[in-house]
């Protein structure tokens, strides 16, 4: 009966150990979800979106760490030879895993560097997306085609990195050709009116016309206006569209590449009659 008795201890002992061990991750794991949801507003509010989340992550994790290890000891492992392990594994996998251990510090410089932040519009590599995270292997993209692009962080320390919504404001460039005969005072007067109508062009910094060179076929210029960055390609369309439009109007004339053959003068070109010759060579021919 004593034996009996005591296996029955034992027994209870163990189960509820680990029913303690359940309602420990069952109660704990939601707490630590809600606490990484307040850490994160919280340092979001204070900081950076980019802040927040790397908050959030260590709470949770950092709270997880401590749940497996109180479980572990309630279930009776003894730690010391577990840590022990943990180290020389540890050892082990740093010597396998150089690639994963350079992310981890090139991650480091990212988030205390701050070329950008989560949200930001980048370009790396020819592709251009919204930041979505910066974690400790790799940046996290969306790009403009809805795809997922992931890049180690490496590469981000090592790679030509364009942050284009850095600053509040942007210049739209539009490229402008017009024909040799185009009076240039006008077609500079055109250009400032369509600007100054157009709601999303800033006038400070102001419109500006760059002469650009004289083309085989075209006078070109470079026509700039500033605009939000929210607005660049509301701006960058509409600008096109209006000068299009005004120019239609105005009767200026947008050249497209030809070729002109001259017999010497500046004024009169080659007439070109190879086809009507081709046309008489072939009705004599049909007369023999």
């Amino acid at each position: 009966m004593e034996l009996e008795t005591l296996d029955e201890i034992i027994s209870n002992d163990y189960a509820t150990t680990i029913l303690r061990v359940v309602l420990l991750f069952v109660v704990g794991l939601p707490l630590l979800a809600i606490l990484r949801g307040l850490t994160k507003r919280y340092v979001t509010r204070k900081f950076t979106v980019h802040y927040g989340l790397l908050a959030g992550k260590i709470v949770f994790y950092t709270g997880l760490s401590i749940f497996i290890v109180m479980a572990m000891h309630d279930l009776g492992f003894s730690l010391g030879p577990l840590l022990a392990t943990a180290g020389i594994i540890g050892v082990a996998l740093g010597f396998a895993s150089q690639t994963s251990v350079s992310n981890i510090i090139s991650g480091i410089f990212l988030i205390a560097e701050q070329s950008f932040v989560v949200g930001d519009v980048i370009t790396v590599g020819g592709n251009t997306g919204m930041v979505l995270s910066i974690d400790t292997l790799s940046v996290k993209v969306r790009l403009f085609n809805n795809q997922f692009l992931r890049i180690p962080n490496e590469t981000m320390i090592k790679t030509e990195v364009i942050n284009i919504t850095r600053f509040p404001i942007r210049r739209v460039d539009c490229r402008i050709s017009v024909a040799y005969k185009e009076d240039l005072n006008k077609v500079r007067e055109i250009l400032f009116d369509v600007a100054d109508k157009n709601v999303d062009a800033l006038q400070e910094p102001e419109p500006l016309l760059i002469f650009d060179k004289f083309g085989s076929s075209s006078v070109d210029f470079l026509f700039v206006a500033w605009s939000v960055k929210e607005d660049f390609l509301k701006l960058r369309n509409s600008l096109n569209m209006e000068i299009k439009q005004r120019f239609d109007e105005e009767g200026i004339e947008i050249p497209f590449p030809h070729v002109s053959l001259y017999s010497g003068t500046a004024t009169e070109p080659v007439p070109f009659i190879l086809a009507d010759r081709k046309n008489e060579q072939n009705g004599a021919r049909g007369e023999g």
